[in-house]
């Protein structure tokens, strides 16, 4: 379906046109009709599923902008606040609606300043909870909703959410979203809501089917190389690199810079205005590349991200989730591409079955692979660049020194020392190297389901299954691909379009390379309230 089915108000679904979307997500399809209807809501989603616009939408098409306050949205951190402020102003644009944020770290003065012309707040827990117990505000609002609640009762907000609710007006509409269904978010939704529809994502809804996911085998030593050799390849257009801790980003950030690329850090322990700053530069285009923790990325919002790197694989399927869905946005394809050593490889076996997904081995390319490449996109830049009038007077000029094939030649070695490739031949894993590793991890689940089975009395015929990753709709395990080879099925065209503690394994055999100088700045993970 379309978002032109849905009827919405037509300056709304202007607002929707010139965003670009086109056919909602899943939880979009199903979330919508229902918040419509006047329905509450529980919606198990993940990030990057497209929740805000799931909510935002409809309750835009119902708001009669009276002046007032209309709809609260309470959500886990400042960032995430920030993020679904500007998309709900995006859509309502054309509808003369104002949002508000308030959070932390500001004044009331200013913040109660931008209520008083708002018809959406959108706010963190600690600090409405403040306005509200201090009589600052006085609202009535029609719509609540609770966005990334799992994440906010992690972050110690139940309390405080139960005591904003007593603040609320009996006669609402409320919507609550979480990635996960603890039993404390199941028994604050009994308090809260009223008859509400209950809208699960299915496993193969988990992850947008637009994003290709691929990983790449290296040995510990050789992250930084790999993911340099891999961006030398695919030429992103924009992206963002996961990591665990906040030392790592630092490091990294660091690292990225002295190799010539426009990148900065983004994490906890910057300080606001750092991360403002960082975040608005990627959003304008002026940074090509973002490294990030997964609690500084929460709710980061561009739609025009074309690849996300894991440097580490994450500790859980949740944070995979919500880290790929940065890519593959509003309709758009997108690529996750993790890096992962052969201690890792279980780990990312569990994500797959968590996620419902299968991520297609590769092989990180040689220097002569990336070459090639480079030569075919210099070629292709040449072949269709206009011929300026300024560039006909250089040539007119040099025609005086040198004929016309030297000048060819000087020019064509000018524009080819984009070619060059850095770095080893040959970076990570071989073929036959990970085609016995994922030999290895079916014959090992093999082996532990036939002793599950012996040890459970039923006997041993172990050999009815076949484990490992296969690829899809394929009975056999064929076994991974060299980069930039034909035979690549099912692959989309290259280039279309906190962390809990310091990773232990990192400092085995030889650590991280520290060409690019050590990280800077403090690894502690002290998390302050909105």
């Amino acid at each position: 379906m379309t978002f032109n089915e849905f009827n919405f108000k037509t300056n709304l679904q202007k607002a929707i046109d010139d965003a670009g979307f086109k056919e909602p997500s899943p939880i979009q399809e199903q979330a919508i009709p229902v918040i419509l209807d006047g329905k509450d809501i529980v919606g198990q989603a993940h990030t990057g599923t497209g929740k805000t616009a799931a909510f935002g939408l409809p309750v835009l098409n119902k708001m009669k902008c009276n002046g007032s306050v209309e709809a609260v949205v309470i959500v886990p951190t400042r960032e995430l606040a920030m993020q679904v402020s500007d998309e709900l102003f995006r859509f309502g644009k054309h509808l003369n609606i104002n949002t508000a944020t308030v959070y932390g770290g500001q004044s009331y003065s200013r913040q109660l300043k931008h209520i008083e012309n708002a018809s959406i707040i959108i706010a963190t827990p600690g600090r409405f909870l403040d306005l509200l117990r201090g009589e600052k505000i006085d609202i009535k609002p029609d719509y609540v909703i609770l966005d990334e609640a799992d994440e906010m009762l992690d972050m110690g907000f139940l309390d405080d959410i139960k005591e904003i609710f007593t603040f609320m007006p009996e006669n609402r509409q409320t919507l609550l979203f979480s990635a996960t269904m603890p039993q404390a978010i199941k028994n604050l939704a009994q308090t809260i809501l009223k008859e509400p529809e209950f809208i699960t994502l299915t496993k193969k809804d988990i992850t947008n089917s637009k994003i290709t996911q691929t990983y790449y085998v290296v040995d510990e030593r050789e992250r930084d190389d790999a993911l340099i050799r891999l961006y030398d390849f695919k030429n992103p257009e924009k992206s963002i690199i996961f990591c665990r801790t906040k030392k790592e980003v630092d490091r990294l950030s660091t690292f990225l810079v002295s190799q010539g690329f426009s990148a900065k850090g983004l994490h906890g322990d910057m300080e606001q205005r750092q991360r403002e700053e960082a975040i608005n530069a990627f959003k304008k285009g002026k940074l090509e590349v973002l490294i990030a923790t997964d609690v500084a990325a929460r709710g980061l919002d561009v739609n025009d991200v074309t690849h996300v790197f894991n440097y580490h694989l994450p500790f859980d399927s949740e944070s995979y989730v919500h880290r790929i869905g940065r890519t593959g946005r509003a309709g758009k394809e997108g690529m996750a591409v993790s890096i992962i050593t052969p201690h890792e490889f279980r780990m990312m076996q569990k994500i797959e079955k968590n996620i419902g997904a299968k991520l297609e081995a590769k092989i990180v390319p040689n220097v002569t692979s990336v070459k090639e490449k480079k030569i075919t996109t210099l070629k292709d830049k040449v072949r269709n660049q206009d011929i300026k009038d300024y560039a006909l007077k250089i040539v007119d000029d040099l025609k005086e020194e040198f004929d016309i094939s030297t000048i060819a030649f000087k020019l064509a070695s000018i524009i080819a020392a984009d070619t060059y490739v850095k770095g080893n031949n040959t970076i990570g894993k071989s073929e036959s190297d990970l085609q016995r590793l994922i030999e290895n991890s079916q014959k090992s689940r093999e082996d532990d389901r036939g002793g599950r089975r012996n040890r459970g009395g039923r006997g041993g015929n172990s050999s009815s299954r076949r484990g490992g990753p296969r690829k899809e709709g394929s009975s056999d395990s064929r076994g991974p691909r060299r980069e930039g080879s034909s035979d690549n099925r099912g692959s989309r065209r290259e280039g279309s379009s906190e962390g809990r503690s310091d990773d232990s394994r990192g400092s085995r055999n030889g650590g991280f390379r520290s060409r690019g100088g050590n990280g800077r700045g403090n690894s502690s993970s002290s998390r302050r309230r909105g």
